[in-house]
């Protein structure tokens, strides 16, 4: 009599029981699709048509019908409250990184952007800005208001511009807030228990 050996499905069953539910249950990202716009290089943005999301998404509405979201490269900053990202309440520190953000642009006269070569998984442009010349996620480091991602994503094909925000990031010494994407998990975790049982987040 043949036994089907057990060991397969044991060391199956100790790591479904060893990851996060979240990471159970998250699907699999779509792959990256190319930078349909010109990218490679800084391109020049009238100041007028930038609007700030969060402390590190910013929106480029070139028409009524054309809306850009850069998400911008090197950076991590603390999340502020979207419902519709399963994020019912804002990280603390995340009002803070938005409004500084915000300042940062509406005292720019000059504003560059510079695309990577791909789309990140979301459809949203990946890419480095420059106010006056200086690069944002620098100046958000520097005011201990972002983590630097360069380290978990890589340089996205800008390695000056990546090496300026580790070393920025260095000076920077330890933040005051939970990784970002430690909080995002969180609050999926969250926004899961609390649709199970009905409830709506405050507002």
């Amino acid at each position: 009599m043949t036994r089907t050996p057990k060991a397969p499905l044991v060391l199956a069953a100790v790591l479904a029981l060893a990851l996060p539910a979240a990471a159970q249950e998250l699907p699999p990202r779509p792959e990256p699709k190319p930078q349909p716009r010109p990218h490679g290089t800084r391109v020049a943005v009238d100041p007028a048509l930038v609007a700030v999301d969060d402390g590190d998404t910013a929106l480029i509405r070139w028409s009524r019908d054309d809306v850009e979201t850069i998400r911008i490269l090197g950076i991590d900053t603390p999340e502020t409250r979207h419902v519709e990202h399963n994020l019912p309440y804002a990280q603390p520190f995340g009002p803070e990184a938005r409004a500084f953000a915000r300042g940062a642009f509406a005292l720019a006269d000059r504003v560059e952007v510079l695309r990577a070569r791909t789309l990140d998984p979301f459809g949203r442009t990946l890419g480095y800005v420059f106010l006056n010349g200086r690069n944002y996620s620098v100046m958000v480091v520097k005011a201990r208001l972002a983590e630097e991602s360069v380290s978990r994503y890589g340089d996205n094909g800008f390695p000056a511009e990546a090496a300026e925000v580790l070393a920025a990031a260095k000076a920077a010494g330890p933040l005051a807030f939970e990784s970002p994407g430690a909080y995002r998990a969180r609050m999926r975790d969250l926004m899961k228990a609390m649709k199970e049982r009905g409830e709506e987040p405050e507002h």
